[in-house]
Formats: structure tokens, C-alpha cells, sequence
């Protein structure tokens, strides 16, 4: 029996999938699923008020939410599906639309330079017209700043709570982030084990950030902010140092020396965990890792993700003894090099 003829569906769908994103990336950034989480189930012209949308086309881009999974309708009234009012709304602690709002202001536009990325391998950012390298543009901006650092928490909470649970810290007693941004990490890992102390490490401007961030979780006794450039300086010594989503941003040689310096930092018996969006040993199954890539090729001069055989293979080479990969969720694994 012959398999059924090719179609270019698939095809298709993926071409125009930026239709779909962009769609939701508008909601999020009118505040389409806070509104409603606010009044509760509206119809389209007190949704369209209140979003203050041309009425040419409001009707469609409800719709379309609706065909998305984004919305519920009703008897002609819009609410939010359970994952949009808890993820998208942006008055609840469990809100997830700040990396969404940096990918809508920042790597939308960015990306459609795909393609002179892949020719020249040149950054297609703020680069690209003289402003600076990645980190120059976003911690020169106190709003920029804000905005990453609360696309930083919203992409790690999970993987953050994941790590708190799944990593053996009854043996340590201390834990440093390592590019902490508001320090949601140490938070998680403080909240769920109360022996735990340490803080986050970082340049200067983000630490006002951290400190509100650790204060509203009431832990401003146990973590600290530590001021620093992890290339230019020393990294603070600790049990357990974490790099979270950091080393895909710099080169092969950036990568060796920041695990140098970990490896330095750390106590005989410490423990180093890397975690990032890792891409399979056979490099076919994670699209998001491999994606993450190009995004880095997008944002920066040398940086790029890689495969936990590839972390491991790094961290033996600067001295960790043992190494492991697991899965956190999702598309997050984390690599752990013990000294």
C-alpha cells in the first residue's frame, strides 16, 4: 500500500507562522489579555474601546486569538483561556509576557535580517547601526534594562524552580548567580531550602533590580548583590555558582575562560550548573536550541548554543571532575560539573 502523496501544508504553516506571532505579540503588547483579566468577558466593540483599535479589522484580530488558542468566545464576548489570564496578564507574579515584550520590541524586527546574518556572520541588532554591542544597548537604558531583566525571570522561573528541586543542595550551603539579573534563581532556590544563602553577581545597574526583586520574596537576609564584570573580575566564591543562559552569549574562547573562572571560584567538592536551552547530542530534536543559536548570531558577535556532550567535554577540560546533563522542562537542560 503506497504512503499518501506529499503536501505542502506543513510547509506552508511554518512560512507563514510569523503571522501567528506577531498576532499575539500586538496582544501582549496592548495589554489585550490584562484588560480582560481586569473586566472579565467583553464583546468586540468593548474590547476594541478599551484597546482603543480602528474598527477595520479588531473583529479578525479577536478571532484570529480565539483560533490561536489565545482567547475563549462566548456569546460574542471574549475572555482569556486559563494560560492567558494566569501567564499573560500582567498584574499576577506568574506573568510571562516581559520576554514576550522584548521579543516584540527588539527581535521581531531583528530577525527579518536573517539572512545577511547567515552571509556575512555579522550581529543584526542594535549593532548593525552603531549602537553598541548587545549588553552596551540594553544596561545603558534603565527601561531597556527593566524590560530584559524581567524577560530574564519570566524564561527562568520554570527551569529555576526545576533546578531548586532536582539538585541535591542539602550538601551545600551557599549559591551564586552568576549574570543573576533580578536573581530569580537564588530566590527559588532560598525559597525552597532555608539553609540556603549566596546572592546574585552582576554589573552595577541591575542591582537596584535585584534587590526589589529579593526584597518582595523577603529574602534580603540570606541574598546579596555582588558588583562586578565576570570578565573583567574575579567571579565570588561560593558552593554552588550558577550560569544561567550566559555562556551561549560569547565565543568558544569567552566560553573556556568563564568556566575557568568558575572552576577557580569554586571549593573542592563545589558544583557549577549551566543552563540553557541545549541542544541534543544529535542536534535533531531541540528546534528551540538550535533556533537560540541563530538568535545569537542575530544578537551577538561569536555566541552560540551547543549540545551537553559539547558542555561536558568544556568543563573536563578546565578541571571538573564529574559532569552530568539533565532535562528541566520544556526545551531547558542543565549541565552540572562538579570540582
Amino acid at each position: 500500500m503506497s504512503s499518501a502523496p506529499p503536501t505542502p501544508e506543513a510547509i506552508l504553516q511554518l512560512g507563514t507562522a510569523f503571522w501567528a506571532s506577531k498576532t499575539l505579540l500586538s496582544a501582549v503588547e496592548l495589554g489585550l489579555f490584562t484588560e480582560l483579566a481586569a473586566a472579565g468577558p467583553l464583546d468586540a466593540e468593548e474590547l476594541r474601546g478599551k484597546l482603543g483599535l480602528h474598527e477595520r479589522s479588531a473583529r479578525d484580530f479577536f478571532d484570529a486569538l480565539v483560533a490561536l488558542g489565545m482567547l475563549e468566545r462566548e456569546n460574542g464576548r471574549y475572555g482569556n483561556t486559563a494560560e492567558t489570564d494566569l501567564f499573560l496578564d500582567r498584574n499576577k507574579p506568574s506573568y510571562q509576557g516581559g520576554l514576550l515584550e522584548m521579543l516584540n520590541a527588539r527581535l521581531f524586527g531583528f530577525w527579518n535580517s536573517l539572512t545577511e546574518g547567515l552571509r556575512t556572520g555579522a550581529p543584526q541588532n542594535e549593532a548593525k547601526t552603531g549602537g553598541g554591542n548587545l549588553f552596551e544597548a540594553i544596561y545603558s537604558d534603565p527601561g531597556l534594562l527593566r524590560g530584559f531583566a524581567r524577560a530574564m525571570t519570566a524564561s527562568s522561573i520554570g527551569p529555576a524552580q526545576a533546578i531548586a528541586a532536582v539538585f541535591p543542595w542539602e550538601r551545600y550551603k551557599t549559591v551564586i548567580d552568576i549574570g543573576c539579573a533580578e536573581g530569580c534563581v537564588p530566590v527559588q532556590v532560598a525559597l525552597a531550602h532555608p539553609h540556603m544563602g549566596g546572592g546574585g553577581f552582576d554589573l552595577a545597574p541591575v542591582e537596584p533590580l535585584f534587590n526589589d526583586y529579593v526584597g518582595a520574596a523577603g529574602l534580603g537576609d540570606r541574598l546579596r548583590f555582588h558588583t562586578g564584570d565576570f570578565f573583567a573580575d574575579e567571579l565570588p566564591r561560593a558552593d554552588v555558582l550558577v550560569m544561567g543562559r550566559i555562556l551561549h552569549d560569547w565565543d568558544m574562547a569567552e566560553k573556556r575562560l568563564l568556566l575557568e573562572k568558575a572552576h577557580a571560584a569554586l571549593p573542592a567538592g563545589g558544583a557549577l550548573i549551566v543552563y540553557e536551552s541545549i541542544i541534543d547530542d544529535d542536534r535533531r530534536e531541540n528546534a528551540f536550541g538550535l533556533l537560540m543559536s541563530l538568535n545569537m548570531l542575530i544578537e551577538t558577535p561569536g555566541g552560540f548554543d551547543y549540545t551537553g556532550a559539547d558542555c561536558q567535554g568544556w568543563m573536563k577540560d578546565v578541571g571538573f571532575t564529574e559532569t552530568s546533563v539533565q532535562h528541566l522542562g520544556g526545551p531547558t537542560s542543565m549541565v552540572v560539573g562538579i570540582k
